[in-house]
């Protein structure tokens, strides 16, 4: 008899606490929906990674020899050690170029790296066309994401603002921190499904590498009315204590920045530098570049054959030992000029619709003080 009303009891309680539990779930679920669900439907991707103009130091090292832009190989090793091939993507080139070239890639990554973005026909000139072509096939439905770490993260936020210059002064080279995460940091796409000793590594332990002396603040998003696109996921502080975002996405399209670099943990041994190699880090390290594929197999993209693959992977060049000329980075890819269209005839015109009048950025709030 008191098993029975023990079991009267606590039943109802038990369906109420489910129900609750499930309307939380489905609650959470359609939050964190701001895109439509997208399938795998491609195990192998091949991602593009935009190539970059030489550095100061690069150019004193290897101007000489004719090289005008690299692309470092922890970013290849970082994307090859997450399931993909890569692709090479040049600056410098017509915008028909970067159409043609989108329309067999799967995703795109703008690296980091140390150039300006008013240099003309350079990084931030080839990552215009990217933007724009990226965004345009999202409206149309063709999932395509892009990825952008440190410069290319600030260089997503710069083409959202339209070409403005937004961002602060940091002092933020070779430090090594946690993540500040913001409350509803898992309904974000990128997190959502992080596992949780993932998430516990990277709030608890400094095991983001950060190099960078600008970064974007939520200030700076607001001001240029960015927030209205773009989620903010975590923050961190420099080495004065400013407070910059570390990572961020975009609300509408697949599009990721994060301030910091998962590759030098796995990739990068210069001495001095402050990168974390432990256990912990790796582990956290390729968290990101797993994600990043497994949003490139939601596209369908392809080359129309393997020959035309083959004529543009990146394994039709070999990395240079940069690391032995003081370089921050161990290698890198050097290019003089290598976009031939002898072949541009091969590869498939899966151009996206062109909207005349449309930009993909937004204007400039008025406000009375902005700090850049």
């Amino acid at each position: 008899m008191q098993a029975q009303v023990f079991v009267g009891l606590v039943m109802p309680l038990l369906v109420s606490l489910a129900d609750q539990g499930l309307a939380k779930h489905v609650i959470e679920s359609q939050e964190r929906a701001a895109l439509p669900y997208v399938e795998a439907v491609n195990e192998q991707p091949v991602i593009g990674i935009l190539s970059q103009e030489l550095s100061y130091l690069m150019t004193q090292n290897y101007g000489d020899e004719g090289y005008d832009s690299y692309i470092a190989a922890s970013y290849v090793k970082f994307v090859e050690g997450a399931g993909a091939r890569v692709v090479p993507i040049w600056i410098n080139q017509p915008a028909d170029y970067y159409e043609n070239i989108m329309g067999n890639l799967n995703g795109v990554l703008l690296p980091g790296g140390a150039t300006w973005f008013n240099q003309s026909n350079g990084y931030a000139d080839a990552g215009r066309h990217i933007y724009d072509i990226a965004a345009q096939y999202n409206e149309n439905g063709d999932y395509f994401p892009v990825w952008g770490t440190c410069l290319g993260f600030e260089l997503l936020t710069y083409l959202a603002a339209n070409g403005t210059e937004h961002r602060a002064h940091c002092s933020s080279s070779s430090q090594a921190l946690p993540l500040n995460f913001k409350d509803d940091f898992r309904k974000s796409r990128l997190f959502a499904g992080a596992p949780n000793d993932v998430i516990d590594i990277l709030s608890s332990e400094p095991v983001t590498a950060n190099f960078h002396q600008f970064c974007v603040t939520e200030a700076n998003l607001t001001a240029y009315g960015l927030d209205e696109d773009w989620r903010v996921m975590s923050v961190d502080r420099d080495w004065n204590g400013m407070e910059f975002i570390s990572t961020i996405e975009h609300k509408t399209y697949p599009f990721y920045g994060i301030q910091f670099h998962p590759e030098k943990n796995i990739y990068e041994w210069i001495q001095n530098k402050n990168i974390s190699h432990t256990g912990s880090a790796i582990r956290a390290a390729q968290f990101f570049g797993d994600f990043f594929i497994q949003e490139a197999r939601k596209s369908d993209h392809r080359f129309p054959s393997e020959t035309v693959l083959e004529k543009h992977v990146i394994y039709n060049y070999q990395p240079t030992f940069t690391g032995l000329k003081r370089s921050s980075f161990e290698q890198c890819y050097m290019f003089r000029g290598n976009y031939d269209d002898a072949d541009a005839d091969e590869s498939p015109k899966v151009l996206p619709k062109v909207l005349k009048a449309k930009k993909f950025g937004l204007k400039k709030k008025t406000v009375a003080t902005l700090t850049v």
